[in-house]
């Protein structure tokens, strides 16, 4: 069951009216448009990662160490991108990652992004510091799958109720962030004097939850400054141990994943203290400056884990065979990033359906040429390193 995949390609070529203004394929295109419509701080801050961006290039470069291998003379006719995690069959192999204020890039926020996930039946994980409150974005995702990423706050209270409004708003997974308990120095947001929660940005959740608010001297409306202080020390949980990972995991009875391991004894450690999955990250390089890219450290998280838990990677997937590498390598599923966030400046929902529907149309069509007919049949043998 190949979905029309095919069809989404010969839709691109059919349409000949470029008066009606045809949206981007590629993700560089997707990408230079952004940057022709957001002022500076807002691209910059998607698009910059930390020092010298390093590690941002290193995420996209690792996939060029390797090739796929395809096979020839095999029944590729009925093809099946889904796979299962956590229960649920999900169309294709890939999830939206979090990204946070997304009012910074289009007015309708992250109800554009969750919406299209919705239509396209790939789970939306949902930013700690989203413009729009969870609540809100669960009611426009009606029944579909969608999970909550938690910066822990140093506040056990405000991460109980974190935890507890994603649970009673239909979130099925928690996303525990553990590479992000400062800010990293990015160059290009520290040029243009640009943090876009100074300006109430991404503070939806924070600003609607009643253990936050309940200890703010003054509310948000009255005193936006002071609210926005006491959320970022919230986030800026350098306190954060193995201790305190256990405590959320003894909150919930949700399958909990932790996102930014790149070290084998750390997943060994993530096994150890009950984590559900693991989310191989760097924070798409905007955190350490000169870190390892994530899909060269993959193949040794997948050792030190021996299948036990799925093991999801984040950062530098942008096509097709990116994902295909991935999986081959031992990826149970991706996460995407940067290319819906370029997506929605440029147009919105539409925007991001389009380029996560041309993902999904690519990727089965690379599956096809490769010689399989199903993400079970990638393995190991689908790739050779060639650097």
């Amino acid at each position: 069951m190949n979905r029309g995949y095919e069809k989404v390609q010969m839709n691109i070529y059919q349409n000949t009216d470029h008066a009606s203004g045809q949206l981007p394929v590629s993700i560089e295109e997707w990408e230079d448009r952004a940057r022709k419509i957001l002022a500076s701080g807002p691209f910059d801050y998607v698009y910059g990662g930390a020092g010298a961006g390093d590690t941002m290039v290193g995420n996209v470069e690792a996939f060029k160490k390797y090739r796929l291998r395809p096979r020839i003379c095999c029944d590729i006719s009925n093809r099946n991108l889904s796979i299962t995690l956590f229960g649920s069959t999900l169309p294709a192999p890939f999830l939206f990652a979090p990204i946070g204020v997304n009012s910074i890039l289009h007015t309708d926020a992250e109800l554009a992004p969750a919406r299209a996930a919705a239509k396209l039946g790939i789970p939306y994980i949902l930013s700690n510091v989203s413009s729009m409150p969870l609540e809100e974005v669960a009611e426009a995702m009606g029944g579909a799958i969608r999970w909550f990423q938690l910066y822990p706050p140093k506040d056990r209270e405000l991460t109980t109720s974190f935890l507890s409004r994603a649970e009673s708003a239909g979130y099925s997974a928690i996303v525990v962030t553990i590479d992000s308990t400062l800010l990293g120095w990015r160059e290009r947001d520290l040029h243009n004097t640009y943090l876009p929660f100074l300006a109430g940005h991404g503070m939806g959740n924070y600003f609607t939850d009643p253990v936050f608010c309940r200890k703010l001297t003054e509310p948000p409306e009255e005193n936006l400054k002071a609210a926005v202080e006491k959320a970022l020390d919230e986030g800026n949980n350098t306190c954060f141990t193995w201790k305190e990972f256990d405590f959320i995991r003894e909150q919930t009875s949700l399958p909990v994943l932790i996102k930014g391991i790149t070290h084998p004894a750390d997943a060994i450690l993530a096994l150890e203290h009950g984590a559900d999955g693991i989310i191989v990250s760097n924070h798409g390089g905007r955190q350490l400056d000169g870190a390892v890219a994530t899909l060269d450290v993959l193949p040794s998280i997948c050792d030190a884990t021996n299948g036990k838990i799925p093991i999801l990677l984040d950062s530098g997937i942008r096509r097709g065979a990116d994902v295909l590498k991935a999986v081959a390598l031992g990826a149970t599923a991706v996460l995407i990033g940067r290319p819906y966030a370029y997506a929605l400046a440029v147009a919105g929902e539409k925007g991001v359906h389009e380029v996560m529907q041309n993902l999904m149309a690519e990727t089965d069509l690379q599956l096809a040429i490769s010689g399989r007919k199903s993400m079970d049949e990638v393995d190991q043998k689908l790739v050779v390193k060639v650097y």
